[in-house]
Formats: structure tokens, C-alpha cells, sequence
């Protein structure tokens, strides 16, 4: 069997984010505004408050993490500043009905 090689990060690396919260530092792919990867380090793993504090369930040694909404946050910034880029080029995504997502004029 032939093993194919993996060139997703071929077209954009990962690139380095901090949470504004805790300070842990990931590295993030965003293949759009919608889809997100990332990749903990260890010190993250033990920096992340959330993560410290989630409960991991019995028997899945704590794999089971949905993740840090605050770090979720981080990345999501870093990306409308331009600090991440989004690979799919596609404009950020608004929604007025949503007060978070509220534009403002100069």
C-alpha cells in the first residue's frame, strides 16, 4: 500500500496564536472562517484554564476536550486582524442581526 503524502500545510503553515486570556500559545490554520486547526504544545496544555479545568471523562484520558472558547476568541481576532490567514480568501462573514457582529462607520 502506498502511503500518500500529506501537503495540507503546502498552501498556508500554521502560524503562532496566544490566548489574550491565559497566554498559551498554539499554532492555528484557518482553512476558512469556518474550519480551524490546531495544534496544542505541551506548556499550552498546562497554561490553558479551560482546559485545567475540564473534567476528562472516564477511560478517554482526557481526550475528550471540546476546546477553549477563549482561545477560539484569540484565534478568531487574529484572523480578522489579518495576524492569521483565512486560506479560502473568502470575506468575514457578518451577521447584523447579531449585535457581536455589529459594523461600524467612520
Amino acid at each position: 500500500m502506498t502511503v500518500r503524502p500529506d501537503n495540507r500545510l503546502a498552501d498556508g503553515p500554521m502560524t503562532p496564536v496566544g490566548c489574550a486570556t491565559c497566554g498559551a500559545s498554539v499554532e492555528a490554520r484557518k482553512s476558512s472562517w469556518e474550519q480551524t486547526s490546531v495544534q496544542w504544545h505541551e506548556d499550552s496544555v498546562q497554561r490553558c484554564l479551560e482546559r485545567r479545568a475540564s473534567s476528562p471523562r472516564p477511560g478517554t484520558n482526557g481526550a475528550a476536550f471540546p476546546g477553549c472558547q477563549a482561545l477560539r476568541e484569540s484565534i478568531r481576532a487574529a484572523a480578522v486582524r489579518g495576524e492569521l490567514p483565512v486560506q479560502d480568501g473568502a470575506p468575514l462573514p457578518t451577521n447584523p442581526e447579531n449585535p457581536e457582529h455589529e459594523v461600524t462607520h467612520a
